[in-house]
C-alpha cells in the first residue's frame, strides 16, 4: 500500500471518530448479526490504520489492536471483492500468517467484506471466522456484504449527526449573537435618538422662533434661509426616526391575525398628506398571522416609499393588493414610477442604500422592510409592476414560530 492510500485511508477512518473511542452498540448489534448468520461464533469490524489493525466492535471476544503486518484484513484489503475461505491454511497468503499458525489464533474458516465509503476508499473490512472449516451459502453471502453496507451507513450516520450537531451549536451562537446585537442596537438606537432629538428640539424651537420676528419675516433672503434651516430640521428628524424603528423593528413578534383591510386604513390616515394628488388603489386584503405593528410598518413604509419616487409622475398611482400561496400570502405594492434597475434590486434593501441620492431620507425604510418581513419567516424582493414601475412584494408564511430568531 503506498504512502498517499495509507493517508487517504487514515483521513476517511478518523472523521468517523471510532478510533479509541468505547465501542458503539449499533455496531456491535450488526456484529453480532453476521456472526449469527454466518453461524460462527467470532466477528469483528476491522479498521486498517497506517501500522495497526483496530477492531472497533467484535462478538466472541474483546476488541483488540495487532499490528497491520500480522492482519488477515490488512493483506486483503486492496482486493476487488470478497475474500471467503473455507481454511485458511490452503491459502498462500495466510498459511504463515500468526492468527492462523497458532502464533496468535488458529484460524481456519475467513470472511472479510470490504468496507468502503461513499468516497470509494476502502477503510477495513467486516469480517467472520472460526477455528472450524465451514462453507457460507450464497444466502449468507448476500447478508455479509448488506451488512458490510450497513456497517459503512452506520459510521456515515454518526458522522452526518456530530457534523449536525455542531452546525445547530454554531447556529445557536450565531442566533444568540443576533439577538444581543438586536438588543444592543435597539438600546444604541433608542440612545441615540434621545441624545439627538435633544438638540434638534432646541434647534427646532429657536428656528421657530426666529421666523416669528417681523424683521426675519420682512427680510426675503433671511425668510428663505429660515425656511432653508427648518426644512433640513425636519429632515434630520425624520433621518433620526428612521433609524431608531431600524433599530427598533424586528425584534420580539406579538403575532396576532391582522386585517390588512384596517391596516390599510390607518397608513392611508397616516399618509394623508402625501396622498394628496395621489392615487392609493386597495385590492381585496387578507387576514394574516403577524405582529400587527410590524406589519403595519411595512406596509407604511412601502406606500411612502412608492409615493416618494413616483413623484415625477403628473399623477402618482400606488396599488395594494395579495393573493395566496401555498406556504401563506404574498402582498404586493406596484407604483407608476421609472422602477429599480435589475442591479439595484437586490441592494435596496440593504441599510444605507438609497435606490435614488436626491431622495430624502438615509436608505432604511425598505431594511426596515426586510428585517421585519424575515422576522416573520418571510421573504422580501422587488419586480418590475406590469405597465412599468417598481412591483416591492413580501411574503408571510401561515403561522411561524416566534421562538425563532427575529430580524
Amino acid at each position: 500500500m503506498s504512502r498517499q492510500a495509507d493517508g487517504l485511508r487514515m483521513e476517511e477512518i478518523e472523521k468517523y471518530g471510532v478510533l479509541g473511542a468505547p465501542p458503539r452498540r449499533d455496531l456491535e448489534a450488526l456484529v453480532a448479526l453476521a456472526a449469527q448468520i454466518c453461524d460462527v461464533p467470532r466477528a469483528a469490524i476491522n479498521l486498517i490504520t497506517s501500522t495497526e489493525q483496530v477492531q472497533v466492535a467484535a462478538v466472541g471476544m474483546e476488541p483488540g489492536i495487532c499490528s497491520r503486518d500480522d492482519s488477515m484484513c490488512a493483506a486483503v484489503l486492496d482486493e476487488d471483492a470478497p475474500v471467503i475461505l473455507s481454511d485458511a491454511r490452503a491459502d498462500p497468503r495466510f498459511a504463515d500468517n500468526p492468527f492462523v499458525t497458532g502464533v496468535i489464533g488458529r484460524v481456519r474458516f475467513y470472511a472479510a467484506n470490504h468496507l468502503v465509503t461513499p468516497d470509494g476508499v476502502a477503510i477495513g473490512t467486516l469480517c467472520v471466522f472460526d477455528d472450524e472449516p465451514r462453507e457460507l451459502d450464497e444466502r449468507q453471502n448476500e447478508a455479509l456484504r448488506s451488512l458490510a453496507d450497513r456497517v459503512v451507513d452506520v459510521l456515515e450516520l454518526g458522522l452526518r449527526t456530530r457534523q449536525l450537531e455542531r452546525s445547530l451549536a454554531t447556529l445557536t451562537r450565531i442566533r444568540d449573537e443576533l439577538r444581543r446585537s438586536n438588543e444592543l442596537l435597539g438600546s444604541f438606537a433608542g440612545q441615540a435618538a434621545h441624545d439627538l432629538r435633544n438638540p434638534l428640539s432646541s434647534v427646532s424651537m429657536s428656528l421657530e422662533m426666529l421666523g416669528e420676528q417681523e424683521s426675519v419675516r420682512s427680510d426675503e433672503d433671511a425668510a428663505w434661509m429660515l425656511e432653508r434651516a427648518l426644512s433640513g430640521a425636519q429632515r434630520m428628524d425624520r433621518m433620526i426616526a428612521d433609524l431608531l424603528d431600524y433599530g427598533r423593528l424586528g425584534g420580539g413578534l406579538q403575532l396576532t391575525e391582522v386585517d390588512l383591510r384596517t391596516v390599510m386604513a390607518d397608513v392611508r390616515s397616516d399618509l394623508a398628506g402625501q396622498l394628496v394628488g395621489a392615487d392609493l388603489v386597495l385590492g381585496d386584503l387578507p387576514v394574516v398571522h403577524g405582529d400587527a405593528t410590524q406589519v403595519r410598518a411595512v406596509l407604511q413604509n412601502l406606500v411612502a416609499n412608492a409615493l416618494k419616487f413616483t413623484r415625477p409622475v403628473a399623477r402618482p398611482r400606488v396599488a395594494v393588493s395579495a393573493r395566496s400561496t401555498p406556504t401563506g400570502w404574498r402582498v404586493e405594492v406596484a407604483d407608476n414610477g421609472p422602477g429599480v434597475p435589475v442591479d439595484q434590486r437586490e441592494r435596496v434593501f440593504e441599510p444605507l442604500v438609497q435606490g435614488d441620492r436626491k431622495a430624502d431620507g438615509i436608505g432604511l425604510g425598505l431594511a426596515i422592510c426586510a428585517r421585519v418581513v424575515r422576522a416573520h419567516g418571510g421573504t422580501i424582493g422587488l419586480d418590475e409592476a406590469p405597465g412599468g414601475g417598481a412591483l416591492v412584494w413580501f411574503d408571510l408564511p401561515v403561522r411561524y414560530d416566534a421562538r425563532e430568531l427575529a430580524g
